[in-house]
């Protein structure tokens, strides 16, 4: 990855093609550098996490399956009934593919931002919290879990989880495999 800041933001910006897209990954970049600021981790690796974790978002169900297969990624039954949770893994590809993202945290992190993993480390945290608590957000709780998230990682997690998979349930939706693991590691079952 050679582009300064502002070459990468533009770059993302025309991949997008969507303001209000860019508009959500430029302010979740900020937010992932305050938390890796605070909690001692590389902000420049959680910048471009953020920078680069939808670039698949704007893609249609069909060509998330067509983008996935055509590099043979594995699709489980849950992304096959749920294909949006797809762009997840396929922006990491396009990541490497595109930006030349090599850097495995980095791409790990973009690959766990949406459904979580039942391992996953300080970098992943601070990505899959700063897609979910990011200003743009308007949920009563998101101020609250963000102001969390700035002191504590695992509660912020845990409580983030409890939140998303109470959410989920009240919507009639079934959570991500990958999401219950999640949960689970993070005591966040119920």
């Amino acid at each position: 990855m050679r582009d300064s800041f502002p070459a990468l933001a533009r770059r993302v910006s025309d991949d997008l093609g969507q303001t209000h897209r860019y508009a959500h990954v430029v302010r979740v970049a900020r937010l992932a550098d305050l938390l890796a600021q605070a909690h001692g981790i590389d902000p420049r690796k959680a910048r471009l996490a953020g920078m680069l974790h939808d670039l698949a978002r704007p893609f249609n169900r069909q060509r998330l399956i067509t983008e996935c297969t055509v590099r043979r990624m594995p699709i489980d039954d849950f992304e096959a009934a749920n294909p949006i949770v797809l762009h997840a893994r396929l922006s990491a590809a396009l990541a490497n593919e595109r930006y030349g993202v090599g850097d495995p945290e980095v791409l790990s992190a973009i690959e766990k931002h949406t459904v979580a993993a039942a391992a996953m480390s300080p970098l992943d945290c601070i990505l899959y919290l700063a897609d979910g608590l990011e200003p743009g957000r308007d949920f009563p709780e998101r101020a609250e879990l963000a102001r969390l998230a700035r002191v504590d990682l695992g509660a912020a997690m845990r409580e983030t989880l409890v939140f998303n998979l109470r959410y989920l349930q009240a919507q009639g939706l079934a959570a991500a495999p990958q999401t219950l693991q999640a949960a689970r590691t993070f005591g966040a079952a119920e």
